[in-house]
This record gives C-alpha cells, sequence and structure tokens, in this order.
C-alpha cells in the first residue's frame, strides 16, 4: 500500500490552543486563533493530522525517547546492547532499572504525551462549543477523544496517577494541576472512549489514504484493554467479544506476514503509527528536535557489525545500530515451545543465523547484552527504506500499536478470569492455530490463564506489552528482580522532576514510591 502521510507543523496545534488574550497587546501576524479557525471540516482535518504527526514523533524519534522503545527496555524479552554499556546510558539504565526522576527521556515522553492530550483538547472543546456542527466535524472529534484516552491509557499505566486536563489552561495557575487518582483517569479514559464508539467509523470505511486513523474497532480495543487492566473482566469480555463479533479483523495467515511492507493497515491491524520515506532525510537535513517522518528507532532496532555481518545471508536485513537485543530467557522459549513461524518471524539464534549465510563475530561487545539470538520483528530491512538520501534516516517502517492477535489474547484472558474457559479457549486456539498448533486446548482457571500469559509472552514479543503484562498480573518482582526490578518502586516510572519542581500541585511528597 502507498502511504499518504500528511506533514503539519507542531506550531499550527499550538497557535490555535487557548492562551490570554493579553498576552501581547499587538497580535503577531500570522497568529491562528480558535476564534476564527476550526470552523470547517477542512480545518479541522488539519488539526487532526497535526495530532497524528505528534503521535508519529512520540513513538519513533521523540527526542531520542520513542515511547515504543522505552516500553521495552523493563522488560525481560530484551536487553538494550548497542554499542556497549555507554552507548545512550539512560537506555542502558532503563534496561538495568537504574533510572531516577531525573531520566530526560521519562521527562520526553512524558512531556510529549501531555503535548498530544493538549492538541485532542483544542480540537473537542473549541469544535463541540459550536452550535452546529457537521458529521465530518463530530467523527474527527471522536477521534480526538480517542487518541486522548489511548495517551492517558499509557500515562496511568507507565506512572500512575497523572494531572487529568481535559481543558487546557488560559493562565498560569491553571498549568498547576495535581495529580488525579487512578480511578479518575481511567474514568475519563472510559468516558472518552464510549463516547467516541458510537460515532467513529469502521476501518472497512475509510478509504485507503485513511486506514491510518482511529476506527471504531480501536477505540474498542482501547476500551477493552482498559477494563482488562483495572481487572474489570466482565467488562472487558464483552466490549472484546463485540469487536471480535463484527468480522472487521482476522490474523494474517502467516505470521511473518504481519510485519512486511505488504501488511500495513491490513486485516491483522488495528492502529499503526505510519512512517515514509518522502523527506529523503540526510545527515544535514534530518530534523533531530523532532518532526521526522521516517522511523528512526528502526535503525537502531537493526544488527549492529560488531555483533553481526551480513554475509550471504538470506535474510531481508540491512545493519543497524543494535538495539533491543532478544535475551536468552525469550529465544530459549521459542525453542522449548517448538515454534517455527513465530519464531522465524521474531528472532533467530547465532547457530541458525550462520546457516543462512550471515556472520557472528566475537568481539568485546559480545558481553554486553549479547546472549545468542538476533531479533527479526520490527529490524531494519533495505526494502523498507527510501532510495534517496541516507538509508538509516529513511526507514518506512510502521508500528504496529494494536493488532487481532492481542485482541484475542485480551479477551481469551478476560472470558478466562470471568469464568467462561469455554470462550476463553476458542479465542486462545486462534493465535495457536494460526502459529501451528492444532491440539486443542483443555487447560481451565489457573492451568488456562497460564497459558494464556505464556502465549502473549511470545505472540507480542517485542511489542511493548511484557513489563506492562508482569506488572499487572503481579509477576513482575519474580520474573524482573534478577534484572534490577524493585518490588514497591519499579511498577511505575517516576514522575519526572521537573515537573514536580515546576508544578505547584504536586509536592516531593506525591513522588512514586521508591524515587
Amino acid at each position: 500500500m502507498n502511504k499518504i502521510i500528511y506533514k503539519l507543523s507542531l506550531l499550527l496545534v499550538i497557535a490555535f490552543a487557548g492562551c490570554s488574550k493579553d498576552f501581547l497587546e499587538v497580535e503577531p501576524m500570522g497568529k491562528i486563533s480558535s476564534d476564527n479557525y476550526l470552523n470547517t471540516d477542512e480545518e479541522v482535518r488539519l488539526a487532526l493530522i497535526g495530532v497524528y504527526d505528534i503521535i508519529q514523533y512520540n513513538y519513533s524519534h521523540g527526542g531520542w525517547s520513542s515511547v515504543f522503545f522505552m516500553k521495552n527496555l523493563p522488560a525481560d524479552d530484551c536487553l538494550a546492547a548497542g554499542g556497549g554499556p555507554s552507548d545512550q546510558t539512560e537506555y542502558q539504565n532503563l534496561d538495568d532499572y537504574n533510572f531516577t526522576s531525573a531520566s530526560v527521556k521519562i521527562e520526553s515522553i512524558w512531556s510529549n504525551f501531555y503535548k498530544t492530550i493538549n492538541a485532542c483538547n483544542t480540537i473537542i472543546n473549541n469544535v463541540e462549543a459550536k452550535e452546529d456542527i457537521s458529521p465530518a466535524m463530530a467523527s474527527m472529534v471522536a477521534e480526538a477523544k480517542t487518541i486522548r484516552a489511548f495517551t492517558y491509557l499509557d500515562l496511568v499505566s507507565l506512572f500512575g496517577g497523572v494531572p487529568l486536563l481535559t481543558v487546557n489552561p488560559v493562565n498560569t495557575d491553571e498549568y498547576h494541576q495535581p495529580r488525579a487518582s487512578v480511578t479518575a483517569v481511567y474514568a475519563q479514559i472510559e468516558k472518552d472512549l464510549n463516547e467516541a464508539i458510537p460515532v467513529l467509523s469502521a476501518k472497512s470505511a475509510y478509504s485507503d489514504a485513511d486506514k491510518f486513523r482511529f476506527s471504531k474497532g480501536a477505540a474498542q480495543a482501547i476500551l477493552g484493554k482498559a477494563y482488562l487492566y483495572q481487572e474489570k473482566y466482565t467488562e472487558a469480555a464483552t466490549v472484546l467479544g463485540t469487536l471480535i463479533g463484527t468480522g472487521e479483523f482476522d490474523l494474517e495467515a502467516n505470521f511473518e506476514d504481519v510485519w512486511n511492507a505488504s501488511s500495513e493497515f491490513g486485516i491483522e491491524s488495528l492502529f499503526e503509527v505510519s512512517y515514509t520515506s518522502q523527506e529523503s532525510y540526510d545527515w544535514g537535513t534530518a530534523q533531530w528536535g523532532g518532526g521526522n517522518e521516517n522511523n528512526f528507532e528502526i535503525v537502531l532496532e537493526g544488527p549492529r557489525d560488531v555483533y553481526f555481518g551480513l554475509g550471504t545471508t538470506s535474510l531481508n536485513l540491512t545493519l543497524g545500530w543494535g538495539f533491543n537485543l532478544p535475551s536468552a530467557e525469550i529465544g530459549d522459549l521459542f525453542v522449548a515451545e517448538g515454534e517455527t513461524s513465530r519464531y522465524n518471524g521474531t528472532l533467530i539464534s547465532a547457530t541458525d543465523y550462520i546457516a543462512t549465510g550471515g556472520e557472528v563475530y566475537a568481539t568485546p561487545f559480545v558481553d554486553h547484552d549479547y546472549e545468542g539470538y538476533m531479533r527479526l520483528k520490527f529490524v531494519s530491512k533495505p526494502t523498507e527504506a527510501g532510495t534517496e538520501g541516507v538509508e538509516w534516516l529513511n526507514y518506512t517502517t510502521n508500528w504496529r500499536l494494536l493488532r487481532y492477535a492481542d485482541v484475542l489474547l485480551m479477551a481469551a484472558e478476560a472470558y478466562n478470569q470471568s469464568g467462561n474457559d469455554a470462550a476463553a479457549q476458542t479465542e486462545l486456539f486462534k493465535v495457536r492455530e494460526r502459529a501451528g498448533f492444532s491440539d486443542p486446548i483443555s487447560a481451565t482457571g489457573t492451568g488456562l490463564f497460564d497459558l494464556i500469559k505464556k502465549e502473549r509472552q511470545i505472540e507480542l514479543a517485542f511489542e511493548g506489552v511484557r513489563y506492562l503484562d508482569l506488572v499487572r498480573w503481579g509477576d513482575a518482582s519474580a520474573e524482573l528482580s534478577d534484572l534490577g526490578f524493585t518490588a514497591g518502586k519499579h511498577e511505575l516510572f517516576p514522575i519526572p522532576l521537573n515537573e514536580i519542581i515546576a508544578n505547584n500541585a504536586i509536592n516531593e511528597t506525591e513522588q512514586n514510591p521508591g524515587y
């Protein structure tokens, strides 16, 4: 599919956010005000595209602080790796649980989340305030509410209670907001999604050019995840069951195909962040402060030449910077479970890589976070790089943030935990059958729950859900303590130190425990 990516300067989004009228005595030329903007479908559309632009930034470059990248590092399926223990020290610290409230990367994702929320608030509040809005405007407001809910779900799952802003500040005092309770944040997430779902279009109703947008099904999946994270299992089973029953989504026939460019926005994709090589970046034109349209994180996760050589390998690979190498634990699990399809689409052992014609080097770096496996899921591929500019700066690989396999596994968990093991077995079997396993599932109760946990670990490896799963299951201490995890502390990231310093409504005693 040809990607059509719209570029809208973040300045546009900021420009029509609410601000005090006496901020300047003379209105600057070219300033866009909410009083004379967001009055047409096209103006709202352009503003909404600007929000997707922020999401694109958050999940890739993000000031070297990709949300996707940082969700993976605390888990037990990947290791920071890179060029050595001093390469991107804050990533290494996140991997080793040495991070503090002064972490620039943690502060960056916090700040970027609130930029996203600010932009959503601007659209929601200004458009809903109008006496009469078009059906298109109503649908785009629903998209903005879904994005706001999606962003708050990231915030509450990573940080716990956070400042809850649904209206943008208009004076200095309003910038100082206390931490809302976890319950209140989830209540707002549920409210936004329950208001959005009846209004949003199905994915099948979108044109090819609009498939990157949040659909009804994506909002249902987010709501189901929010219920699951709160242990509202009956509610989660209901909304996820409804989503499955629509028939809008299905699994790709082959697991390996999920990650190919040809499957972008395909039958298994509920929401993905889209990237392009249209800018043809080189080292001089790449926008290191933000705004990159390419997926810069992909080069960070490609095989590094101090570990691996391409040799004559038949695999679709090109070299990168070697971050996020697989752990021996996850690699050995794939082997022990007799995985074939998912093994081939997720990782490869050194022995098997050499058998393909690739090379594995013995260097001083081998002792740093290399445990015998190379990752194949979300890795740099020559077929997904632009032909102009610098290859490393022009990868087009989309992050798949919500896919149908996750929906099925969430539904299986919700059914199991609400006492409907038969339905749980049905949804779990769909995922296992695609992976090549035909044996019926007979386990029930706790035994079935353990199978669902293992299936999520294998199916969703390196997709940024493992750490959050372990925390919400109460398994993090048992599974992660040998990596540096401290119970009672590392279930959450710290509230950024600069937020506590700048926000008069949050003091040091309200920091998350242990920081």
